[in-house]
């Protein structure tokens, strides 16, 4: 089964001509499936999040499963979506007991975030339009100081969620919180930020 080959168009999650989020996510220069790749993912997440529910829990490993479909066939193999993909499968597979499965997904999530540096220096960050007054000041006056702060910030979260990478199929609790802290952090614009930070915090809290 490929991306092309399955009936997307038949989740509330493709879009549509009156889907305004997708129409400003590809005039900022978002594919059809970077956003529908968030969506799957957020869907999934939110499943999971429901742990007393068997029903929920197979939902969210579903979804799971096309969201990785997605970043492995639309995005660079250097992309953190990919990684991100990669730990939520190995959290549902570790799940329903599948250890060795779990780990494999777990060593390639970790392959893909070796990257993560690189990516963060690479950013493309948009100008925040609906930030406060004061950023905007500051990011039009001191643009480089304002995106480097950007860069440490996020670095930070890429951080957490190496350390995170690493405990997947270990007895404890991950070490930080993910998906709890995704919408607080969500950019409102459609750049490179989110894409890294949705690969960041987009991970299911054990």
């Amino acid at each position: 089964m490929s991306f092309t080959t399955m009936n997307m168009s038949a989740l509330p999650i493709w879009g549509s001509k009156s889907d305004t989020e997708m129409k400003v996510a590809r005039e900022a220069g978002w594919s059809r499936a970077d956003l529908i790749w968030e969506r799957v993912t957020e869907r999934a997440l939110q499943a999971w999040s429901d742990s007393s529910d068997a029903q929920a829990r197979k939902l969210a490993h579903r979804s799971f499963v096309v969201a990785d479909l997605i970043a492995r066939v639309c995005f660079s193999a250097g992309d953190l979506r990919r990684a991100a993909s990669a730990a939520n499968l190995s959290l549902s597979l570790s799940d329903k007991g599948r250890a060795a499965a779990a780990e494999a997904q777990q060593v390639r999530a970790l392959q893909v975030w070796a990257g993560a540096k690189q990516q963060i220096e690479g950013m493309t960050i948009l100008p925040r339009s609906r930030s406060s007054l004061f950023h905007l000041r500051m990011e039009a006056l001191h643009r480089d100081t304002y995106h480097g702060n950007l860069r440490t910030r996020i670095g930070k979260f890429a951080a957490e969620t190496e350390e995170t990478l690493r405990a997947l199929t270990g007895r404890s609790s991950n070490p930080h919180r993910h998906y709890a802290r995704w919408r607080g952090e969500k950019p409102t614009v459609f750049d490179d930020t989110r894409k890294v930070l949705s690969a960041c915090l987009m991970i299911a809290d054990r």
